[in-house]
């Protein structure tokens, strides 16, 4: 596997930014590296570190896809084959795990994700859950450094009845959908966020770090373990090349609203 110095480059790309079309040039199983330290790594195959991740991943995707699980759904224009550039795309998506109190929505107190009462949901959330702690297991082995410090975050700060698996709070999928430039800057500092991607026949959705000039291949199968409150990322656009062609991710992550909380 191969190790990158995580080095500071001059940009312009601020948070709210749109974030274009750029190809990935991070291809290769590799290591994110702050000096000496292990800051996070991507795996363009993790079946090759997990055949039980893999099948999780696919189980959640075929899962998601399915009428059994809740989402919430939007649609949006896409560059959908020659000619076709407004043609829009469905996209959607689930949230599972602890959800922080929302005022704004007349609910200002903390929750577990509605989906874990749904019945035809059950697999997708059992699904989910395995792969998260199957993901733990990954970061463990490859960057025990990571694992051992956002564990002891977890132990001393996120009470157990609002973790996801060990190191995480909350869980997102999302169907066909980018993202504009932006920060993490809910997450708890010193931990890390994991993206699985599930895709086919389709380009795009790869995320892209402007500080560093580093863009991860979001092909399927790949899995990027990152600390999304470090830096300002985005996700490049997502175009199906053919009729149902998609791009899923399966994201696990720590949300600082749960920090103290009882």
């Amino acid at each position: 596997m191969q190790k990158i110095e995580l080095i500071e480059i001059p940009h312009e790309v601020k948070v709210g930014d749109v974030c274009g079309h750029i190809d990935p040039n991070i291809t290769e199983d590799t290591l994110f590296m702050s000096g000496q330290e292990i800051v996070g790594f991507y795996l363009n195959d993790i079946s090759k570190y997990s055949e039980k991740a893999a099948k999780l991943a696919d189980l959640a995707d075929k899962e998601l896809r399915s009428k059994n699980v809740p989402k919430s759904t939007m649609k949006r224009s896409s560059g959908f084959g020659d000619g076709n550039a407004g043609k829009e795309v469905l996209q959607y998506s689930t949230i599972i795990g602890s959800v922080p109190p929302k005022p704004h929505m007349r609910r200002p107190y903390a929750t577990i994700s509605s989906v874990h009462q749904v019945k035809t949901a059950q697999t997708f959330v059992k699904a989910m859950l395995m792969l998260a702690h199957e993901s733990e297991r990954i970061i463990q082995e490859l960057a025990p450094n990571i694992y051992e410090r956002q564990k002891a975050i977890f132990e001393d700060k996120v009470k157990p009845k609002w973790r996801f698996g060990n190191l995480f709070t909350s869980s997102i999928s999302n169907y066909n959908i980018s993202a504009p430039f932006h920060r993490d800057a809910g997450n708890i500092e010193g931990c890390v966020n994991v993206i699985i991607a599930k895709k086919m026949n389709a380009t795009g959705g790869n995320t892209t770090v402007p500080d560093y000039g580093a863009t991860m291949d979001s092909c399927d199968n790949s899995m990027l373990v990152y600390p999304a409150w470090r830096n300002v990322h985005g996700v490049t656009p997502i175009i199906p090349t053919h009729e149902g062609g998609y791009r899923n991710s399966l994201v696990f992550y720590p949300l600082k609203a749960f920090v103290g909380l009882n």
